[in-house]
């Protein structure tokens, strides 16, 4: 809708929208009053339960884990079992408890203040019922749902952790060694570093929030008064207005989360000096690490440039020390769709999809869901693999494989194009503009894209296409990968080598994607329909292959992973004709 033209369209829309905003919130405000107590105590009971019934067997397996590490030194040992373990094994259940108090307080009162903003958007029909049911029932489901992926995250991703630190080869044959003659300095520094950084930074976040708040305002005033950025669409004017309101609360919420940081960037000394041997460089960084905060609130504040504070050198390794090249470490580290931010005007003019962490891993396990009910007719995943997978063991073909051969269907999708992001099946491209702008997204997203460059750079024929789907699916099971023979590998070695590194590569960031905290649950739910898909289609697959064929990319689907018994005869056998790709194909990251 376009913002009102002239100053008595404006005047008369900004009067028609306070008594608008002010039911909204007061409605909003009236549920949260209501759910928050609920919803705070739903949240304290189930996180403090998963987290007392599962501290002994974090102390035990964390240990366990320690002690059985091949790439750990038995000093380095000694000191985590006895002198760095037990503070944070210690602290777990208090931090747990609290962060739940806090936690299911704000989501029980926030949670339904926004959907009840939310039920006004111009989707919605009967947006009176829904103003004063969203956010009722949904935030009651919504608590589940986070005491449920806590526990899945504590119970599942924990011990995926552990068993990764179990597992690890030392690097060159070498273990990870402390050296006791330079630990008692770097503990110092670290201790220098936690009381003079948590002192500081507080006190310079103070200083600036007055400055963070009034900017903030007036940067929303002016935004309300000429209806742009958060204010240019109509539907997100009561949320724009919210903003205002709340934002003092943002401004809390960010010195308190400076204060939180100057910790672990204060204690980042005592690495320093440990690193570098010397107490005096951990030190130099102490000063250097309030240049570098007081900097980044500039930048951030859109103040101006530089600090007061002066910024010493710290590293003295012969390449680019850490203090020259902080500013441009994380820009030539990203491919290249993310050197460039998009600037704001052109973010305006053109509309684009906003995507969302939680969106797309519903599509990754949509693809999986697809891709796994048509293997299952094939007869590449088995019973086995399903028992397997609902089984704590775990299936490495359904957890790992089958994500990892989704997404390996998007990376080469983004070669062919040419796409400087990753192109989705529906031709939505993921890239610097409509990205998901959590941080922890890029720990996955950015190793993808090179990943893609590198199939691009290596112009796979089809038969190394196919090559790579297999290992990415079966590298979990050996001896299912080493039967299955249809497809053989490249006849020149190095390029075997670089396929099955490839693969690695893909499977580990895989691997990495599955600790997320809600993919387990997500993960149940597959395994759930897969069950039920081959109990209900052992008699009919056959009948029903072709309407339900993989795209065109892997027409030889159903021949690549043809795998032989034991006395030499094909054991399944996939349809070997091609067919057209259906529309329910769901070919997404």
């Amino acid at each position: 809708m376009e913002p009102p033209r002239g100053f008595l369209s404006w005047l008369w829309n900004f009067i028609c929208f306070i008594p608008f905003f002010v039911g909204l919130l007061l409605l909003g405000t009236f549920k949260g009053i209501i759910l928050c107590p609920l919803i705070c105590l739903l949240m304290v009971v189930g996180i403090s339960g998963i987290v007392l019934s599962l501290w002994p067997m974090h102390w035990f397996w964390t240990y366990y884990s320690i002690l059985s590490a091949k790439h750990l030194g038995p000093v380095l040992k000694f000191v985590l079992c006895f002198g760095a373990l037990p503070i944070p094994l210690i602290l777990w259940p208090v931090v747990s408890i609290v962060a739940s108090i806090i936690g299911g307080a704000a989501y029980g009162f926030f949670s339904p203040v926004l959907a009840t903003f939310d039920a006004v958007g111009e989707s919605k029909d009967n947006q009176l019922f829904h103003c004063i049911y969203d956010g009722t029932w949904d935030t009651i489901k919504g608590c589940f749902t986070v005491i449920r992926d806590f526990g899945d995250f504590c119970y599942h991703s924990y011990r995926s952790f552990m068993q990764d630190l179990r597992q690890r080869t030392p690097p060159n044959g070498e273990h990870y060694e402390i050296r006791l003659l330079y630990l008692p300095g770097a503990l110092i520094a670290g201790i220098l570093g936690i009381v003079v950084d948590v002192f500081m930074i507080s006190f310079i976040a103070i200083f600036k929030s007055p400055i963070m708040l009034f900017k903030g305002w007036h940067r929303l005033f002016n935004d309300l008064i000429g209806r742009e950025g958060p204010f240019l669409e109509t539907i997100c004017v009561p949320f724009a207005g919210l903003i205002i309101l709340l934002w003092p609360l943002a401004v809390v919420g960010s010195v308190l989360g400076s204060i939180a940081s100057s910790l672990f960037l204060g204690a980042y000394a005592g690495i320093v000096a440990y690193q570098e041997s010397s107490i005096l460089l951990g030190l130099r960084y102490i000063v250097a690490s309030l240049s570098i905060y007081d900097e980044y609130s500039n930048d951030i504040l859109d103040m101006p440039e530089g600090s007061c504070f002066p910024r010493l050198t710290y590293r003295r390794v012969d390449g680019q020390s850490l203090s020259a090249g902080l500013r441009t470490s994380s820009s030539s580290s990203r491919p290249s769709s993310f050197h460039d931010p998009p600037s704001r005007m052109n973010s305006l003019k053109e509309p684009m999809i906003d995507l969302k962490p939680l969106e797309l891993l519903d599509s990754l396990f949509k693809a999986c869901q697809h891709h796994g009910e048509t293997m299952v007719c094939e007869g590449i995943i088995t019973s086995t693999d399903i028992e397997d997978a609902k089984s704590s063991k775990g299936s490495q073909v359904i957890s790992i494989g089958l994500p990892a051969f989704c997404i390996l269907e998007a990376l080469l999708r983004s070669a062919k194009a040419n796409s400087a992001g990753l192109l989705l099946s529906d031709n939505v491209e993921i890239s610097s503009t409509n990205r998901p702008k959590e941080t922890f997204f890029d720990w996955f997203l950015n190793p993808l894209l090179i990943i893609k460059d590198q199939i691009r750079a290596e112009n796979l024929s089809e038969s190394e296409e196919e090559y790579l789907y297999r290992l990415v699916l079966l590298s979990g099971d050996p001896e299912r990968l080493k039967n299955s023979t249809t497809v053989m590998p490249p006849e020149s070695e190095r390029r075997q080598a670089e396929l099955e590194a490839l693969a690695r590569r893909l499977r580990g960031i895989t691997k990495s994607i599955s600790r997320y905290l809600t993919f387990r649950r997500r993960f149940d739910s597959l395994v759930k329909k897969l069950s039920e898909e081959l109990s209900k289609k052992k008699g009919s697959c056959q009948s029903t292959n072709g309407s339900r064929s993989l795209s065109r990319s892997k027409s030889a689907f159903g021949r690549l992973f043809s795998q032989k018994s034991s006395n030499g005869k094909t054991s399944y056998r996939g349809s070997e004709r091609e067919s057209q790709p259906d529309e329910r194909d769901v070919d997404i990251v």
